[in-house]
């Protein structure tokens, strides 16, 4: 487990065994029918291996509630459902992402986890074991009514203040985050685009960032690759970055390009898009002399979000008037 000091990589500790407890109350559904398990709507995700790193850094942003369960055990909807309930209450100001350790046993390993369920909470990446086993109903009543405001006042104080997207209950397994913690529908890759996607998928963020580049010389409408060039140099620059660190040297040093174009890094990753633009257009507006950098870094941010969102459309436009 990580100390106050390390930032929690999910990518790191995967090794060893986990003797988890052996699941007796496992539900037998019949075809057709739901298991019953509380469903995973609002601000209550379902999280996979795939998606676990960019929740992770999503709790720089807003506080995150991770629970370790099984959706085919009963015992664990009384958890599931009451933790649901009271973070669906919060309405954004904390995110509830639930592991089903039968699809994603990695995530338990990686935690070390001893029983399911499991409750952990993570504030910018760093992992805070709550509970372990099945809570009693005063347990119950004490996650709902104080453990989740306390979460919430903890990460307030640490600065951790921002909204979570909210989700709905309708999307399938397919739908997947991006770094921006928005959402996109699995999709079929283009062929061409196949050795840029599979040098980032394996976190190879420069080199799939110049495959992209090629890409682009040769269709400058290729927008799906101006979209994964520019989430692949977000990556490179900042996948691994410090969070507080960032921060500190960015609040110490306001006149610093560097500093804010890292800090704004920070913003896009945790998906405060606007922050991310205000924060250099700000920055911008008293240091003329920085323009093409800075405007340079808001294209790739414009090329990342839905070219329809209002935000993208905002920000160009005081682009537009700081520049000329």
């Amino acid at each position: 487990m990580s100390d106050a000091n390390t930032p929690f990589n999910p990518g790191l500790s995967f090794a060893g065994a986990v003797d988890l407890e052996a699941v007796k109350h496992r539900v037998e559904a019949k075809e057709g029918e739901p298991l019953g398990a509380p469903a995973a709507s609002g601000w209550v995700v379902d999280t996979t291996e795939a998606l676990f790193e960019s929740v992770i850094r999503s709790s720089s942003q807003y506080p995150v509630l991770l629970l370790l369960w099984t959706k085919s055990d009963d015992r664990c909807f009384g958890i599931a459902r009451v933790l649901g309930e009271a973070v669906n209450a919060a309405e954004g100001r904390i995110l509830l992402s639930r592991v089903d350790i039968e699809e994603s046993a990695q995530i338990a390993q990686a935690l070390r986890a001893s029983a399911i369920p499991s409750l952990y909470a993570i504030l910018s990446g760093r992992p805070v074991p709550l509970l372990q086993g099945i809570p009693s109903a005063d347990e119950l009543e004490q996650l709902s009514q104080a453990l989740v405001p306390q979460i919430i006042a903890s990460a307030e104080q640490s600065g951790i203040s921002g909204i979570a997207p909210r989700f709905d209950s309708s999307e399938t397994e397919e739908t997947c985050e991006n770094p921006t913690g928005g959402e996109e529908r699995a999709e079929t890759v283009p062929q061409a685009h196949l050795k840029a996607d599979n040098l980032a998928k394996s976190r190879q963020y420069e080199l799939a960032a110049e495959e992209y580049s090629k890409l682009i010389r040769q269709d400058r409408n290729d927008l799906r690759a101006v979209k994964e060039r520019a989430k692949c140099l977000l990556l490179s620059r900042s996948a691994e970055a410090d969070i507080a660190s960032v921060r500190s040297a960015a609040a110490d040093n306001p006149d610093s390009l560097e500093s804010q174009l890292a800090v704004a890094d920070i913003d896009m990753l945790g998906g405060q898009i606007e922050d991310a633009f205000a924060r250099l257009l700000d920055f911008l507006a008293s240091h003329k002399s920085e323009i093409e950098p800075i405007r340079e870094r808001l294209l790739e941010y414009f090329a990342i979000p839905d070219s329809a969102d209002p935000r993208v459309a905002k920000a160009r436009r005081r682009l537009a008037t700081l520049m000329y």
